[in-house]
């Protein structure tokens, strides 16, 4: 088992930032997903996530901004195995244009209105889902609003 983290940014609009993979990762090549990645041996997923954020975006961001989402497991038809995803999630005052892509195709805020019908990841399927519409959802879109008037 391989435990990985990943992350949702909400912005002001409630639109939510997802990968387009290329066809190169072993792992869901050519679908969407979030920022993330598998986690190096002993490191911690909040930690985890912040590095692959930062990683993938230069999207640097306190791990205190961060809010779980939860843990879930989540089976890759592609390596056979049944991993874990930590899944965060933080609203943010940010555009495309702040996005710089060092992975996949593309990295852009997605309409959620959208999300459902591109074709998602397993584990972007397990976690986007449930978030998308929730309170938690609406309140990261309202802080990020807040964020930015301050």
């Amino acid at each position: 088992m391989t435990e990985f983290a990943a992350v949702i940014l909400v912005d002001r609009r409630g639109w939510v930032l997802l990968q387009e993979r290329d066809e190169h990762p072993r792992i869901a090549p050519e679908k969407w997903s979030f920022s993330g990645g598998h986690l190096e041996p002993g490191e911690d997923p909040l930690a985890g996530a912040v590095r692959e954020l930062e990683e993938e975006t230069e999207v640097r961001i306190s791990p205190a901004e961060l809010q779980l989402l939860g843990v879930h497991d989540v089976r890759h038809p592609e390596t056979g195995t049944d991993d874990k995803i930590h899944l965060y999630a933080a609203g943010v005052d940010l555009t495309d244009a702040d996005i710089v892509c060092h992975e996949g195709r593309q990295i852009v805020f997605v309409d959620p209105a959208k999300a459902p019908d591109l074709d998602l990841s397993d584990s972007a399927r397990i976690g986007l889902t449930p978030f998308l519409g929730s309170a938690q959802h609406a309140a990261l879109s309202g802080s990020a609003v807040l964020r930015s008037e301050s």
